[in-house]
């Protein structure tokens, strides 16, 4: 059965969010929609990864287990593209993740009703929290080869027409050729839609401003960004009228960033690349994380935009590189601590360790949404504590996070105005590794201070030299905040 919405729909509820500014303050948890929950509740409902098919993950599913998202102190969910999908399963697995799309009018039904859309997006609005949809722009989803397309089957691209010539790509140094030619391989093909086209253009501006007015969507998540020219994405981010993040798939800041001209916000791969090395293992190199944090604050036009993460459906989860707790504990840390919106993605908070796609897209609900896990109290401290800081400080989302301190084992981090700053402290020394007191100046923080660590919730006082001594201890994370702007918090009572 296909589930269809019309091109313009009748504006069923507001969205409550829409602009960069409003989205800054934002904490996304990340899903996919097929992954995380079932309606029927279960936990015990197999999903074998290897096999790339349906688990049964729905809209509904997620309805039904937003206090744990909101546990963890998330204010915004991002859920896989909602669009008909290519049906069937072919040797490269079904299209559960919701990328191979032939139909931009139509509901995938797998993932429950309309109706079913609506109540979740209502029930999260209910709570004050953001919905985030994946979109993708790019290309469709065929059942063949891209030499033996039947364009009738997409809708409303049912033509050769709106699509580039067939070839694949195999230059990502060669622009054009990541841009004209077709993601995808000789089982599952992408047809790469011709977005030069004024007609594909008006058809996709037009169903954007359509998706996001009928089910009251507050942000855009935007797939392969970097395979469309960049002329493409200002009308389109215009049409959708809300808050959009792309993705371009590179660790180049000089490559990434200006697509942050185009469209509002990027997912900070420029960073992830440096974030990965330093912490998959006690031998990490903490000045390449540390130099990027500087050329992407000066490089891209507002780091506080960028989406930032460590772990996605497409990279391996951090935990299949190193399975200690504490590394992981300080990726965590660093993603919601650090510039930008963090986004942390469905599982690494139970330290899922799937490898490559599509191993890492594991179903959440066989941890049992365990909120005793050590990460699910970590991030729930993270966010926590930067809602403070945003609460406390209106000037705390806009002040550009920088690096203080860096030795080959530590990093530290300052965000906002003298006294309500946060300072993050972060070691790749492993849960092994020794005890120590790091010593640390360029804080802002005024001899004689009463700081809370937020991870320990112990207390530290300032040095007269205006030296903080922080307790180093089991390669933990080290979060500090000034004493007195806790008052009124459970944080640390």
């Amino acid at each position: 059965m296909l589930l269809r919405f019309p091109l313009f729909a009748s504006l069923v509820g507001s969205a409550i969010a829409a602009t960069p500014a409003q989205w800054r303050s934002q904490s996304i948890y990340f899903m996919l929609t097929d992954r995380f929950a079932r309606t029927d509740e279960s936990t015990t409902a197999s999903c074998d990864t290897k096999y790339g098919r349906y688990c049964g993950g729905t809209w509904k599913g997620i309805e039904k287990k937003l206090d744990y998202i909101q546990g963890m102190g998330f204010t915004a969910i991002w859920i896989t593209p909602i669009t008909t999908q290519m049906e069937g399963t072919t040797a490269d697995g079904s299209a559960y993740h919701g990328y191979w799309q032939q139909d931009i009018y139509g509901l995938n039904s797998e993932y429950g009703t309309a109706d079913d859309l609506h109540s979740l997006i209502s029930a999260l609005h209910d709570r004050d929290m953001y919905m985030m949809v994946d979109v993708v722009a790019n290309h469709m989803g065929y059942d063949g080869s891209g030499d033996s397309v039947d364009y009738s089957v997409f809708d409303p691209f049912d033509s050769q027409k709106y699509f580039h010539s067939y070839c694949k790509v195999s230059d990502y140094s060669d622009q054009t050729n990541v841009e004209d030619c077709w993601l995808g391989d000789s089982t599952v093909s992408l047809p790469d839609l011709n977005t030069e086209r004024n007609d594909v253009q008006s058809l996709w501006y037009d169903w954007v401003g359509s998706l996001v007015s009928n089910y009251s969507i507050d942000g855009i998540r935007v797939d392969t960004v970097r395979h469309v020219q960049k002329d493409f994405w200002p009308g389109f981010n215009k049409a959708a009228g809300v808050y959009c993040v792309g993705e371009v798939f590179d660790g180049d800041a000089g490559f990434t960033c200006p697509y942050q001209e185009v469209m509002d916000g990027v997912l900070n791969y420029p960073v992830y690349f440096p974030l990965l090395r330093a912490f998959q293992s006690t031998s990490g190199s903490m000045s390449d994380l540390y130099n990027m944090i500087n050329t992407v604050k000066s490089t891209c036009s507002d780091s506080t935009l960028l989406g930032n993460f460590i772990e996605n459906h497409d990279n391996p989860r951090f935990a299949s590189y190193t399975d200690d707790i504490s590394l992981a504990k300080n990726v965590a840390a660093f993603t919601i601590m650090a510039d930008g919106i963090p986004i942390i993605y469905a599982g690494q908070e139970q330290h899922y360790n799937g490898g490559s796609d599509p191993y890492n897209r594991e179903a959440v609900w066989l941890s049992k949404y365990d909120t005793d896990s050590p990460l699910y109290k970590l991030i729930a401290k993270g966010n926590a504590i930067r809602s403070r800081a945003i609460y406390q400080d209106d000037g705390y989302l806009s002040y550009k996070n920088y690096p203080i301190y860096q030795d080959q084992t530590t990093l530290a981090m300052r965000k906002g105005y003298k006294g309500t700053q946060t300072i993050t402290i972060l070691s790749n020394k492993g849960t092994d590794g020794d005890g120590y007191t790091l010593n640390l100046s360029n804080t802002g923080y005024e001899a004689g201070m009463k700081l809370t660590e937020i991870i320990s919730c112990s207390t530290i006082t300032v040095g007269d030299d205006g030296k903080v001594p922080v307790p180093m201890k089991e390669g933990l994370p080290r979060i500090l905040y000034p004493s007195s702007e806790l008052k009124g918090s459970t944080l640390c009572s």
